[in-house]
Order: structure tokens, then sequence, then C-alpha cells
């Protein structure tokens, strides 16, 4: 007979029949409306049929007409999926569990980003938005529409133009347009332009105020360069000197640099730790135990679940501990020297701006001592070297 629709939802069993008279079972089971597939006689006294669930209960009154007999081969079909995994409590109380709290971590707010913004602090919207009853772990269903939000948030944060605000599975983020304001210089009281050292003045560029030096001129530590006192004896104005002032100024460092270089390495060696991660915390799942090493490096690597496009709040975290091993690399007397004079170039320029250049560099003495190479250096180096003087404490030019 043709294979009954759904099946296996409705539940269906294999059956052996024997003894009796199977071929009046047959026509019996026919005339019922009962059905029956996959059947299959074996020599007359026995016969393999599938039945579906509901008609199997259906069968006792025909066997006994019959004198017949049926055993049970092989079940299939939902209704037995569900009998057995109501037997396994502890297993579909933990599925219906993670099923829950899986639900209810997806209808949750774990993050609230803001964007756009520059003058108004990421806080103070924060602040306005939880005020609106937008913040993390507020559930998705409690938050005002979005356009409500978007509104309110308008209306309550100063400066702002616009306000978005886009939910993407547990993440919400607030986009800001700020209203264009203009800039406001900072009040600045009158100024001299003097010189932070010892220079030469290869540059100079006066915005505001009266240049009293001129470029090849060779000045003091405290010498004037842009006067912010304008005018003749009899009517004077006090500015603001503005200006840009390079130099040349010489810096003498002192470099010592080890021959002996203490260098970490590999080993391949490794530990591993697995966590569950579900929000903000992380439960350890394996991996216990005392790290094995006594030099080692630790790493972690996240990797949150996803769900089409979003990110879902929970995943897991690999942390790996390797093992480091210290050993000792000996250098060349020119490796030092090109080390040392390498970081005193930079100490100069993290010192002085980017800006700055280094003009020339000569080694005044050098010695090789206890492991170690010691150089004293001379460097030409072209700088800002303008620094201010409010006029109040002047005394003149």
């Amino acid at each position: 007979m043709k294979q009954p629709s759904l099946y296996k939802l409705r539940g269906a069993v294999r059956i052996t029949v024997t003894g009796g008279d199977i071929e009046g079972l047959i026509n019996l089971l026919a005339v019922q409306g009962l059905e029956v597939w996959n059947l299959r006689a074996r020599d007359g006294r026995r016969a393999d049929m599938n039945i579906l669930l509901p008609d199997f209960f259906k069968l006792r009154p025909l066997l006994k007409r019959t004198g017949c007999k049926v055993k049970v081969t092989h079940r299939r079909g939902f209704p037995f999926f569900v009998a057995r995994l109501l037997k396994r409590k502890f297993f579909l109380g933990g599925m219906l569990f993670f099923v829950v709290a899986l639900f209810a971590l997806s209808s949750m707010v774990w993050n609230v980003e803001v964007k756009g913004n520059v003058k108004i602090p990421t806080d103070e919207i924060l602040t306005a938005a939880k005020k609106e009853g937008l913040y993390p772990f507020q559930w998705s269903f409690r938050l005002p529409s979005q356009d409500k939000l978007s509104r309110q948030l308008a209306l309550t944060l100063p400066d702002v133009t616009w306000v978005g605000v886009t939910k993407e599975g547990t993440n919400v983020t607030i986009q800001v347009v700020e209203s264009a304001q203009p800039n406001r210089e900072p009040l600045m009281n009158p100024r001299h332009l003097i010189s932070k050292s010892d220079a030469v003045v290869t540059q100079i560029y006066a915005e505001q105020g009266r240049p009293v030096v001129q470029e090849n001129t060779r000045v003091k530590k405290g010498q004037v360069l842009i006067s912010g006192i304008l005018g003749d004896e009899e009517n004077t104005e006090n500015v603001v000197a503005k200006g840009d002032i390079r130099g040349l100024v010489w810096r003498e460092y002192q470099v010592e640099v080890p021959l002996v270089q203490k260098l970490n390495t590999m080993t391949g060696e490794s530990k591993e730790r697995f966590y569950i991660v579900l929000g903000k915390w992380a439960v350890q799942l394996w991996g216990y135990g005392k790290v094995p090493f006594t030099s080692y490096e630790t790493s972690s690597n996240h990797d949150p679940l996803t769900w089409r496009s979003f990110t879902l709040p929970m995943g897991w975290l690999t942390e790996t501990d390797r093992e480091t091993r210290a050993h000792e690399v000996q250098q060349s007397v020119e490796w030092a020297k090109s080390k040392g004079l390498e970081g005193a170039r930079n100490d100069i320029i993290a010192k002085n701006g980017k800006e700055t250049k280094i003009i020339s560099e000569k080694i005044l003495h050098e010695k090789k001592e206890n492991g170690k190479v010691y150089m004293k250096v001379l460097f030409e180096v072209e700088e800002s070297i303008a620094e201010e003087l409010p006029l109040v404490h002047s005394q003149g030019e």
C-alpha cells in the first residue's frame, strides 16, 4: 500500500504478524480502512508491515478474530521522540532552561553605543537616554518606540540638530548630529613670545605683534622674539603676540646601551582554559589547575555566538598560556651605538614635537666598559623655540 503522508509526525510502528489467518487479517485491515505499507509476507506463516500508531491500537479485535499474534520490531515518529525525551527529565529541563535563557538574554539591551558626538560628552548622552528608559540590561519590550526616543533625546540634549536611535539584536546605537557652533577663541591676556633656550633663529613668522629679531640671529634664553607692545613711546597698545619661531638648538645626550640583550622566546608548550560567556560574566568549564610554567604569556580569544546578522550576548572564551624562555644575546658595539642613537633621536622628537628636525649629530666621546657602550652625543636640532611671557610680568624688552 502507499505510504501515508506525515506518518513521522503521527507516529508509526513496524510489526511482525505470526500464526493464525494472516491473509484474513490483511483483508480485515483493508475493510476497516487501517493504513499499512511496506508489507512483506514470509512463507505464509509470517508477515512484516508498517502501521500508523493510532491504527495499531485498533488491531486487538482483529487479532482475536484471525488468531494472529503481533510483535513490534521498530518504532519511529514524533510521539516516540517525545516519550524518550520525557524519560530524560534532566536533559529536557536543561534544554528548556537553555531555550528560555537564550530568549531572555536576546530580549535585553546589552550595549548602548553613542556615535557622532564631538563636543557633547558620551556620559551626558547616556544619562539622558537612561532617564528615557534606555540603558544596558533593560528589557527590549519595555523600551519606548525608536521615534519617541529620538524626539525626547533631541529635546533633552543641548546643541543637537538630530538624534537617531536604532536597535540591532541586543545592541542599541544612538547617532547624534551636533549643531554647528562658531569656534570661540579663548580669551588671552597680552603677552610676549620669548625664546625658551639659547638658539640661532632660522625662521620667524609674526601673526600678531612686533618681531624684534631676524633670521640667523643668535638669541639667549628668555630674550623677546615677538613683542606684544605696539606703537611708540606716546601711543602704545598691548596685544597677544602670536607667531611661529624656529631655531637651531644644541642638545647633549649621555647614551648608555648594554651589549647583552635579554630576549623571551616561545617554547611551543601551552595550556588552555575554556569559558562560557554570558554577558559580562564568564564561567570556566575546563582547564583548571595551576599554570605549569615559570615564565609565560597569556592571550585570549572571544568567540561570540551569532544568529544571522545579530551578535548574541553569549559565546566562548579561550585563554592560552604559552611558555616562554629567557636567553641572552651578545650584540656588537656597532649595534649598540645604532640603538643608542636611535633612542636619543626618538626622545628628542617626543619631547619637542613631530615637526622637530635633527640637522646633525656628533659623537663627542665613546667607550666600552663593564659590558656596556657609553657615548656622549651632540645633536643640532631645528625646533620651535617660542614660549609665552605675560606682559604683566615683563619689565620691558
